[in-house]
């Protein structure tokens, strides 16, 4: 897909608590303590959108992490992510100390209805003059559910099935307007045409929504969607519905494998490959020298991420509860076949380290950030990183991760950025009114009806 005038897609990956998606960030030395204050927030809005990002979007989990031991306490002790705000509300302050970056936010399709999400998304797109976008996960985490009252979860595959009807309803509520449905006649008295207003009606086996949307239809038709499915079937929900795909990878020949196995998905699906950005998560450790880069990359690598808190979060990514067994303890294939999703990660894990992988070893892949590829040196070094995947089929762009915040982003705007711009390979400014515009996204019609 490599040509002249393709352009690398930037996205940052934020977290609205007191780590960025590295859990030892808090303890790091240059690290802003202001994850409660809007100025925090805006401050980095304005810091990526001076670096030309596509967008920031924010990853959200429902509960404080308390599956290891049945308790949030050593998540509260360690700082492994307890603290989580209200995206909307973050995303609003954002806009309004912003004109030109993407919106995007993590809304569950297991704890909020169809209408809700698309009334959120589509206000946001309008008061940011389209800019939103919507992370669809799908959760099974057993701490959300104790808070939202969900007594059981679907399996695998039921999950992502009603997932498809939610984004069915979602996606119809957000054309149950025209795009000129809106007179504004004050002489003749007509706000909208009627006509052009429309019920959804629709009825499936886990939702039934009415309509229409309480919002007329949005600047960009309907906001952006990502999506990060790593399974079979995740994998073909990404190639029926997302716009922007945010995976892991943890080298670049593995990189290409996952972007021609989605994109054949994609046009398997009767949908245009080209038109949806694939962007791995990266973690970028830049310096002035290629010694000050390496001295960083061993600071959060050895100094920062206590083991019990890797192990915290390890049992909330798995929801399996960890603390009946050893650091030192062998994962056998026993474990993995009794616990959910760990197989890939044990997998890939492997490439790195050999056969015998302990709880200790994936519990700290999970921390020192081996999911990802880490991009290490100085500006220039790490642009020629990004752009041998970005220029050999392994990727559109990247999901930029944060070490530190806002130092981090700060980096790459100051020292990379102008590299990767130089080449030709990424934006000098914003030419697009939306957030579509500046992916190369298409704006969508509405659907057409029976």
């Amino acid at each position: 897909m490599s040509g002249v005038g393709r352009q690398m897609a930037l996205v940052g990956f934020m977290q609205a608590g007191n780590v960025s998606v590295y859990s030892g960030s808090w303890r790091h030395p240059a690290t802003e303590h202001g994850f409660l204050d809007a100025s925090y927030y805006q401050k980095l809005g304005r810091t990526l959108e001076e670096g030309c990002f596509d967008m920031m979007f924010f990853d959200d989990r429902l509960a404080m992490p308390g599956i290891y031991g049945g308790s949030v306490a050593e998540a509260v002790r360690l700082g492994a992510r307890p603290v989580k705000l209200d995206l909307s509300v973050v995303l609003g302050l954002v806009a309004g100390a912003t004109s030109h970056i993407g919106l995007g936010a993590t809304y569950s399709t297991t704890y909020y209805p169809p209408f809700h999400v698309a009334r959120t998304f589509a206000t946001l797109d309008h008061l940011t003059g389209g800019r939103a976008a919507w992370n669809v996960v799908t959760s099974v985490n057993d701490g959300e559910a104790r808070n939202f009252g969900v007594e059981a979860h679907l399996g695998h595959d039921a999950r992502y099935d009603r997932a498809d009807e939610f984004m069915e309803a979602t996606t119809g509520l957000w054309d149950t307007w025209d795009d000129d449905a809106l007179v504004l006649d004050r002489e003749g008295g007509t706000f909208a045409d009627p006509d052009k207003v429309h019920e959804l009606g629709y009825e499936g086996e886990y939702f039934k929504v009415q309509g229409p949307l309480t919002v007329p239809r949005s600047p960009q038709g309907r906001p952006v969607i990502l999506q990060a499915g790593s399974s079979g079937r995740g994998r073909d929900f990404a190639a029926r519905w997302a716009e922007v795909i945010f995976t892991g990878a943890p080298n670049v020949d593995i990189a290409r494998a996952q972007y021609k196995d989605q994109k054949d998905r994609i046009t398997a699906e009767g949908r245009d490959a080209e038109s949806v950005r694939f962007l791995p998560m990266a973690y970028t450790v830049v310096g002035e020298s290629r010694a000050h880069a390496e001295e960083r990359e061993q600071l959060f690598l050895n100094d920062l991420v206590d083991p019990m808190a890797s192990l915290t979060l390890l049992s909330e990514l798995m929801n399996y509860d960890f603390s009946s067994h050893s650091l030192d303890d062998p994962i056998t294939d026993e474990l993995i076949a009794s616990v959910s999703g760990i197989r890939g990660l044990v997998q890939n894990m492997r490439q790195h380290i050999g056969d015998t992988v302990t709880l200790g070893d994936l519990a700290g892949h999970r921390a020192t950030l081996l999911q990802g590829p880490r991009f290490v040196g100085t500006g220039p070094e790490v642009a020629d990183q990004m752009e041998e995947w970005f220029t050999t089929d392994a990727c559109d762009g990247f999901v930029v991760a944060a070490t530190h915040v806002p130092g981090a982003y700060e980096d790459v705007v100051r020292m990379v950025v102008p590299e990767l711009q130089r080449r030709g390979v990424f934006r000098d400014r914003y030419t697009g009114a939306t957030l579509r515009e500046n992916l190369g996204l298409e704006r969508p019609a509405v659907a057409a009806r029976d």
